[in-house]
């Protein structure tokens, strides 16, 4: 069944168009990717998706209500959340503080309590570091708190905006290896990424966008082993 539904979507800057029509949908439970090159319109989709950006035209259906025009932090109360590209912590916050800010719907404090032990077992590095400033943690470690953050909200849905940007190699297949495991355990994954290969690896469905437009769609082993995908995106 389709946690979420995008029909036609249809976004302008301006004069440009930046969306031109696009339709997918993510069904419950799967890990669906997005991929596509710098300017394909990725980060646009998860923004509209999110009610930061308003789509000239077009549907998103999310759990079977429309939320096109529905304020983002209502987006949220209703089991969606963003992990947004860049981490975008809170630099001048503790990692503790980080968390707390997650949890904003949450008015059960105790709740809320054990909702951050939960994400300190999951990233055992970020209850490591609890007191420290966001701001002095390496990348990888921003990642894990912006994912810890986005988890306080307790969502069915997670989209994810690039996460492996800027990290080291080692890091990027621990941050890939992290996504599985809470798809593993009940979150569904909408997932933008440049990196095709990783990406494909642990995608159930992907589409591949270009300048606007869904240009090909398949299980993310066909699209893996498809020649324009190859040639484009995987280095051939």
């Amino acid at each position: 069944m389709a946690l979420l539904e995008v029909k036609d979507l249809q976004v302008y800057y301006g004069v440009i168009q930046a969306l031109k029509g696009i339709s997918f949908e993510v069904n419950e439970g799967e890990i669906v990717t997005l991929i596509g090159a710098n300017g394909a319109g990725k980060t646009t989709t998860m923004q509209s998706i999110m009610g930061l950006i308003h789509p000239k035209s077009g549907e998103v259906i999310y759990d079977g209500q429309s939320i096109v025009g529905m304020p983002t932090n209502k987006i949220v109360q209703l089991g969606m959340t963003q992990v947004p590209e860049g981490r975008r912590v809170f630099s001048e916050l503790t990692v503790y503080e980080n968390l707390l800010m997650g949890a904003y719907i949450n008015k059960d404090r105790s709740k809320v309590k054990s909702d951050i032990e939960e994400v300190y077992t999951l990233f055992p590095r970020l209850g490591e570091r609890k007191g420290q400033l966001a701001g002095m943690l390496s990348g990888g470690e921003q990642q894990m708190l912006a994912m810890g953050r986005a988890l306080m909200s307790h969502p069915k849905l997670m989209m994810l905006d690039e996460p492996s940007m800027g990290l080291a190699p080692i890091l990027v297949s621990q941050v890939f290896d992290m996504i599985k495991h809470l798809n593993e355990t009940g979150t569904t994954i909408l997932l933008v990424e440049q990196n095709a290969e990783k990406a494909l690896s642990i995608a159930d469905r992907a589409y591949v966008m270009e300048i606007g437009e869904i240009t090909l769609s398949g299980t993310g082993k066909e699209l893996a082993e498809s020649d324009k995908v190859k040639e484009a995106y995987l280095g051939g």
